[in-house]
């Protein structure tokens, strides 16, 4: 699989007149060799693939990561360098790249010390930006990727089924992020030892702060799990679109709950758009649509219904959080049959906002829904023993 990515890179670097590519960003370089879980640039410690047109594939990586790169980097060389010992990754570059004048990098990703450098030994025009060949690459997924998409649903859903069941009157945010994690990390686990046995340095362990709100604190979209107790008749969002990745997959995935009953009827009204945007969105959706064709129909219901115009409608999802198309106005990107896309539906207000949040796989007729799970609102208000 990573030789046929790797060769096909090849192709596309020689068909856009690239001599090399030199790719640095985490998940690329797990998409493009199977390597991953290095400390990477946060330590000062760049990891550097180099792919030349016509020549070995390069993997400089740190020495102290350098048994991980021979277990799992699926590479023709690699060559590791030591803190402070000698000119450090800087010695295998000039080399990896001699003669090489049309040399593409990351231009978001590359650490800015690793581009000063390249840029000092490339002889010729200026770098240019590898990001959008290796993105339209990643568009359309394999069906292995679609299998790791189907799972990675799975594990989802086990993770949002077991936050509802936690949530609870008197009960602190943080039990619902420690049930989910529990629930993710199990499901992983099974479905690794039945279905990856050819990956036994893959962990199952859900990691990523959970992010949910409860009560007033509901508008907060991006608030992580704290020690704030949930109380009866409140609303509470769960979203896993961080915590969801699975053997490096990525999903997104939302709901918003109540506990016991909803107390204010205009939340249940908010809600209620929030779906009908996010259905709105799925009616068009299929091969030949655009992606700000999905948002707009996404949009045009929340602005009808009187409220704000809302964030992006969605995006792709893969090895990375954020892949192409965005579905947002002026991406005119054409919808593919095997895209993996996150399927939002929202609306915010000042002192409330509802969201839920599907990932699909884009068929041949429409799409496939990966995480399933009930949206209508008698489905979505929690009753417990203790609400």
């Amino acid at each position: 699989m990573f030789e046929k990515r790797l060769d096909d890179l090849r192709a596309r670097l020689k068909d856009s007149g690239i001599e090399a590519g030199i790719i640095t960003d985490d998940d690329n370089v797990y998409y493009l060799t199977g390597y991953y879980d290095y400390l990477h640039m946060e330590f000062g410690r760049p990891t550097i693939l180099i792919v030349p047109v016509d020549g070995e594939s390069l993997l400089v990586t740190p020495r102290i990561d350098l048994n991980t790169a021979r277990a799992t980097a699926e590479v023709d060389r690699i060559e590791a360098w030591n803190d402070g010992q000698g000119n450090e990754w800087r010695e295998h570059l000039p080399g990896a790249l001699k003669g090489r004048s049309r040399v593409a990098v990351e231009s978001r990703f590359i650490p800015q010390v690793v581009r000063e450098f390249v840029s000092g030994v490339v002889n010729g025009g200026p770098l240019t930006d590898i990001t959008p060949i290796l993105s339209t690459m990643r568009m359309v997924k394999s069906e292995e990727e679609l299998e790791l998409a189907r799972h990675a649903g799975k594990v989802a859903t086990a993770m949002m089924k077991a936050g509802r069941e936690a949530i609870g009157d008197g009960v602190p945010e943080y039990e619902v992020a420690l049930a989910a994690s529990a629930a993710g990390t199990k499901t992983a686990s099974r479905i690794l030892e039945q279905h990856y046995p050819s990956s036994p340095y893959m962990s199952p362990n859900t990691h990523f702060l959970q992010i949910m709100a409860s009560g007033d604190e509901i508008t907060m979209t991006h608030h992580r799990a704290s020690t704030r107790v949930m109380g009866y008749g409140e609303p509470v969002f769960l979203c896993f679109c961080g915590m969801t990745n699975f053997h490096r997959f990525k999903l997104g995935f939302d709901r918003t709950f109540w506990i016991g009953e909803i107390r204010d009827p205009s939340q249940a009204s908010i809600y209620n758009i929030a779906v009908e945007s996010q259905a709105a969105a799925l009616q068009v959706l299929r091969p030949g649509v655009t992606a700000e064709e999905v948002h707009a129909a996404y949009a045009q219901v929340i602005e009808a219904a009187g409220y704000d115009y809302p964030f992006r409608c969605g995006r792709g999802t893969g090895f990375s959080f954020l892949e192409k198309p965005e579905l947002v106005s002026h991406d005119k990107t054409v919808l593919q049959p095997n895209m993996v896309l996150a399927v939002d539906g929202s609306v915010c207000t000042d002192d409330f906002r509802a969201q839920v949040g599907d990932s699909v796989i884009v068929t041949d007729q429409g799409y496939e829904t990966l995480t399933a799970f009930p949206k209508a609102i008698e489905e979505v208000v929690i009753h417990t023993p203790g609400s």
